[in-house]
Protein backbone atom coordinates (compact mmCIF):
# COMPACT_ATOMS: atom_id res chain seq x y z
CA UNK A 1 0.00 0.00 0.00
CA UNK A 2 1.16 3.39 -1.03
CA UNK A 3 0.95 6.12 1.64
CA UNK A 4 1.15 9.54 0.53
CA UNK A 5 3.39 12.51 2.17
CA UNK A 6 -0.35 13.87 3.37
CA UNK A 7 -1.22 10.53 4.63
CA UNK A 8 2.37 10.63 6.56
CA UNK A 9 1.67 14.44 8.17
CA UNK A 10 -1.61 12.63 9.13
CA UNK A 11 0.10 9.53 10.91
CA UNK A 12 2.77 11.66 12.42
CA UNK A 13 -0.11 14.44 13.94
CA UNK A 14 -2.23 11.57 15.35
CA UNK A 15 0.96 9.60 17.07
CA UNK A 16 1.72 13.18 18.21
CA UNK A 17 -1.67 13.72 20.00
CA UNK A 18 -1.52 10.32 21.41
CA UNK A 19 1.84 11.28 22.99
CA UNK A 20 0.09 14.39 24.47
CA UNK A 21 -2.59 12.15 25.95
CA UNK A 22 -0.53 9.88 27.22
CA UNK A 23 1.26 12.53 28.99
CA UNK A 24 -1.39 14.32 30.41
CA UNK A 25 -3.36 11.10 31.62
CA UNK A 26 0.00 10.45 32.98
CA UNK A 27 0.63 13.48 34.85
CA UNK A 28 -2.76 13.78 36.14
CA UNK A 29 -3.10 10.36 37.54
CA UNK A 30 0.33 11.55 39.11
CA UNK A 31 -1.55 15.01 40.76
CA UNK A 32 -4.35 12.71 42.46
CA UNK A 33 -2.19 10.48 43.85
CA UNK A 34 -0.48 13.03 44.91
CA UNK A 35 -3.09 14.80 46.35
CA UNK A 36 -4.56 11.53 47.79
CA UNK A 37 -1.36 10.92 49.66
CA UNK A 38 -0.81 14.15 51.19
CA UNK A 39 -4.99 13.99 52.58
CA UNK A 40 -3.89 10.71 54.19
CA UNK A 41 -0.68 11.78 55.61
CA UNK A 42 1.27 11.52 58.82
CA UNK A 43 1.56 15.02 60.62
CA UNK A 44 3.60 16.07 63.86
CA UNK A 45 1.07 18.53 65.66
CA UNK A 46 1.75 20.26 69.04
CA UNK A 47 -1.57 20.79 70.69
CA UNK A 48 -2.75 23.10 73.94
CA UNK A 49 -5.48 23.13 75.72
CA UNK A 50 -7.00 25.95 77.40
CA UNK A 51 -9.44 25.70 80.11
CA UNK A 52 -11.44 29.29 79.74
CA UNK A 53 -14.33 28.38 82.88
CA UNK A 54 -13.89 29.98 86.37
CA UNK A 55 -14.45 27.76 88.35
CA UNK A 56 -14.86 23.97 86.65
CA UNK A 57 -12.14 21.62 86.63
CA UNK A 58 -11.27 19.07 83.46
CA UNK A 59 -10.50 15.34 84.45
CA UNK A 60 -7.89 13.60 82.86
CA UNK A 61 -8.06 14.68 78.98
CA UNK A 62 -7.61 12.51 75.74
CA UNK A 63 -7.04 13.91 72.38
CA UNK A 64 -6.85 11.22 69.72
CA UNK A 65 -6.11 11.22 66.09
CA UNK A 66 -8.14 8.86 64.58
CA UNK A 67 -9.25 7.74 60.91
CA UNK A 68 -13.65 8.55 59.91
CA UNK A 69 -14.96 6.15 61.52
CA UNK A 70 -13.55 5.67 65.13
CA UNK A 71 -14.47 8.60 67.00
CA UNK A 72 -14.52 9.12 70.59
CA UNK A 73 -18.35 10.55 70.45
CA UNK A 74 -20.93 11.55 67.94
CA UNK A 75 -23.89 14.06 68.59
CA UNK A 76 -27.68 12.98 68.53
CA UNK A 77 -26.49 9.63 69.28
CA UNK A 78 -26.52 7.78 72.67
CA UNK A 79 -23.55 7.41 74.79
CA UNK A 80 -21.23 4.24 74.77
CA UNK A 81 -20.50 2.58 77.41
CA UNK A 82 -16.92 4.14 77.47
CA UNK A 83 -17.90 7.82 77.11
CA UNK A 84 -20.69 7.73 79.91
CA UNK A 85 -17.58 6.14 82.09
CA UNK A 86 -15.26 9.03 81.72
CA UNK A 87 -18.98 11.75 81.56
CA UNK A 88 -19.92 10.53 84.93
CA UNK A 89 -16.37 9.65 87.11
CA UNK A 90 -13.48 10.86 84.60
CA UNK A 91 -12.37 7.72 84.00
CA UNK A 92 -11.01 7.64 80.24
CA UNK A 93 -9.23 3.78 80.87
CA UNK A 94 -12.15 2.41 78.25
CA UNK A 95 -11.52 5.16 75.74
CA UNK A 96 -7.62 4.89 75.77
CA UNK A 97 -8.76 0.95 75.00
CA UNK A 98 -11.32 1.85 72.36
CA UNK A 99 -8.74 3.85 70.31
CA UNK A 100 -6.03 1.67 71.02
CA UNK A 101 -8.08 -1.25 69.24
CA UNK A 102 -9.03 0.94 66.32
CA UNK A 103 -5.11 2.15 66.22
CA UNK A 104 -5.72 5.46 66.74
CA UNK A 105 -2.67 7.78 67.81
CA UNK A 106 -2.97 9.99 71.23
CA UNK A 107 -2.08 11.79 73.75
CA UNK A 108 -3.32 10.58 76.87
CA UNK A 109 -4.01 12.67 80.46
CA UNK A 110 -1.58 15.22 79.43
CA UNK A 111 -1.77 17.50 82.58
CA UNK A 112 -1.39 14.56 84.43
CA UNK A 113 -4.44 14.93 86.61
CA UNK A 114 -6.99 17.72 86.63
CA UNK A 115 -6.88 20.81 84.50
CA UNK A 116 -7.39 23.40 86.82
CA UNK A 117 -9.52 27.18 85.54
CA UNK A 118 -7.28 29.01 83.53
CA UNK A 119 -4.64 26.29 82.91
CA UNK A 120 -3.22 25.47 80.40
CA UNK A 121 -1.42 21.69 79.05
CA UNK A 122 0.73 20.81 76.17
CA UNK A 123 1.39 18.12 74.37
CA UNK A 124 2.80 16.58 70.98
CA UNK A 125 1.42 14.03 68.40
CA UNK A 126 2.82 12.33 66.11
CA UNK A 127 -0.04 10.89 63.63
CA UNK A 128 0.02 7.61 61.08
CA UNK A 129 -1.00 7.61 57.61
CA UNK A 130 -5.12 7.72 58.18
CA UNK A 131 -5.66 8.95 61.09
CA UNK A 132 -6.34 12.63 59.62
CA UNK A 133 -9.33 13.29 61.91
CA UNK A 134 -8.61 14.95 65.56
CA UNK A 135 -11.22 14.38 68.74
CA UNK A 136 -10.96 15.26 72.52
CA UNK A 137 -13.00 14.75 75.67
CA UNK A 138 -12.41 15.29 79.36
CA UNK A 139 -15.31 15.03 82.24
CA UNK A 140 -15.96 19.00 83.39
CA UNK A 141 -16.10 18.73 87.32
CA UNK A 142 -18.18 19.42 89.31
CA UNK A 143 -21.12 18.23 87.21
CA UNK A 144 -23.51 15.18 86.55
CA UNK A 145 -22.44 14.18 83.07
CA UNK A 146 -20.96 17.39 81.02
CA UNK A 147 -17.28 17.04 79.38
CA UNK A 148 -15.44 19.05 77.08
CA UNK A 149 -15.60 17.26 73.95
CA UNK A 150 -14.03 18.11 69.94
CA UNK A 151 -15.66 15.47 67.37
CA UNK A 152 -13.44 14.85 64.45
CA UNK A 153 -11.81 18.39 63.61
CA UNK A 154 -9.87 17.28 59.96
CA UNK A 155 -6.08 18.11 60.56
CA UNK A 156 -5.19 20.35 57.83
CA UNK A 157 -2.60 19.61 55.65
CA UNK A 158 -0.95 22.81 55.48
CA UNK A 159 1.60 24.01 58.21
CA UNK A 160 0.58 26.28 60.28
CA UNK A 161 -1.29 27.26 64.26
CA UNK A 162 -5.22 26.65 64.29
CA UNK A 163 -7.59 27.95 67.23
CA UNK A 164 -10.66 25.49 68.39
CA UNK A 165 -13.31 26.52 70.31
CA UNK A 166 -14.54 23.92 72.55
CA UNK A 167 -18.37 23.38 73.80
CA UNK A 168 -19.53 21.66 76.82
CA UNK A 169 -21.57 18.39 76.02
CA UNK A 170 -24.03 16.23 77.98
CA UNK A 171 -23.75 12.59 77.61
CA UNK A 172 -27.34 12.31 78.15
CA UNK A 173 -26.52 9.29 80.64
CA UNK A 174 -28.01 10.81 84.38
CA UNK A 175 -30.05 13.99 85.04
CA UNK A 176 -27.93 16.74 86.19
CA UNK A 177 -29.30 17.01 89.53
CA UNK A 178 -26.53 19.31 90.85
CA UNK A 179 -25.82 17.40 93.87
CA UNK A 180 -22.40 16.36 95.34
CA UNK A 181 -22.46 12.60 96.43
CA UNK A 182 -19.37 11.22 98.12
CA UNK A 183 -18.98 7.05 96.10
CA UNK A 184 -20.66 8.47 92.91
CA UNK A 185 -18.95 8.69 89.71
CA UNK A 186 -19.51 4.94 88.24
CA UNK A 187 -22.31 4.64 85.68
CA UNK A 188 -25.85 4.57 86.79
CA UNK A 189 -24.35 5.64 90.34
CA UNK A 190 -26.41 9.42 90.42
CA UNK A 191 -24.25 12.29 91.61
CA UNK A 192 -21.51 14.65 91.43
CA UNK A 193 -18.43 12.48 92.22
CA UNK A 194 -16.03 15.96 93.44
CA UNK A 195 -15.84 19.54 93.40
CA UNK A 196 -11.89 20.11 92.88
CA UNK A 197 -12.17 23.60 93.99
CA UNK A 198 -13.80 23.31 97.64
CA UNK A 199 -16.45 25.68 96.51
CA UNK A 200 -19.85 23.62 96.46
CA UNK A 201 -22.10 22.98 99.35
CA UNK A 202 -24.04 20.25 100.40
CA UNK A 203 -27.20 19.46 101.53
CA UNK A 204 -29.40 20.45 98.45
CA UNK A 205 -32.33 18.82 97.67
CA UNK A 206 -31.81 18.50 93.97
CA UNK A 207 -32.58 20.01 90.98
CA UNK A 208 -35.25 19.19 88.73
CA UNK A 209 -34.25 19.33 85.36
CA UNK A 210 -36.19 19.57 82.96
CA UNK A 211 -33.70 18.34 80.20
CA UNK A 212 -34.87 14.83 79.23
CA UNK A 213 -32.71 14.38 76.12
CA UNK A 214 -31.06 11.14 76.35
CA UNK A 215 -28.64 11.64 73.48
CA UNK A 216 -25.36 13.77 73.57
CA UNK A 217 -25.83 17.29 72.95
CA UNK A 218 -24.73 20.58 73.97
CA UNK A 219 -24.90 20.81 77.93
CA UNK A 220 -27.55 23.37 78.91
CA UNK A 221 -25.46 24.27 82.14
CA UNK A 222 -25.39 24.19 85.43
CA UNK A 223 -28.09 26.51 87.65
CA UNK A 224 -26.54 26.27 91.25
CA UNK A 225 -27.85 28.61 93.94
CA UNK A 226 -26.30 30.99 96.50
CA UNK A 227 -27.09 28.64 99.57
CA UNK A 228 -24.33 26.21 100.24
CA UNK A 229 -25.73 24.61 103.17
CA UNK A 230 -29.27 23.88 101.54
CA UNK A 231 -31.25 24.85 98.16
CA UNK A 232 -31.76 22.90 95.61
CA UNK A 233 -28.31 22.76 94.33
CA UNK A 234 -25.26 22.17 95.50
CA UNK A 235 -23.01 24.30 93.01
CA UNK A 236 -22.72 27.83 92.94
CA UNK A 237 -24.73 30.31 90.59
CA UNK A 238 -21.56 32.34 90.34
CA UNK A 239 -18.46 30.23 90.59
CA UNK A 240 -19.90 26.89 88.78
CA UNK A 241 -21.84 28.32 85.79
CA UNK A 242 -20.19 28.73 82.46
CA UNK A 243 -20.84 29.29 78.81
CA UNK A 244 -19.79 28.07 75.69
CA UNK A 245 -17.09 27.69 74.90
CA UNK A 246 -15.37 26.48 77.81
CA UNK A 247 -12.38 25.42 76.07
CA UNK A 248 -9.75 26.70 73.72
CA UNK A 249 -7.66 23.76 71.82
CA UNK A 250 -4.24 25.49 69.70
CA UNK A 251 -3.44 23.04 66.95
CA UNK A 252 0.60 23.58 65.60
CA UNK A 253 1.02 21.60 61.97
CA UNK A 254 4.47 21.31 61.72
Amino acid sequence: MRVSGDDYSILNSNHHLQEIIMKTSTLTIAILLAAASQSTMAAELDLKVTNLTKGIHFTPLLITAHNSEDTLFEVATEASTALQTMAEGGNIAELVAQATAAGSDMAANPAEGLLAPAASTTATLSTTDGNEYLSLTAMMLPTNDGFVGLNSWKIPTEAGTYTINLNAYDAGTEQNNELVVEGSGAPGTPGIPAAPGGDAGTGGTGVLSGDTNTSIHIHPGSLGDDDLEAGNSDLSNTVHRWLNPVAQLTVTVK
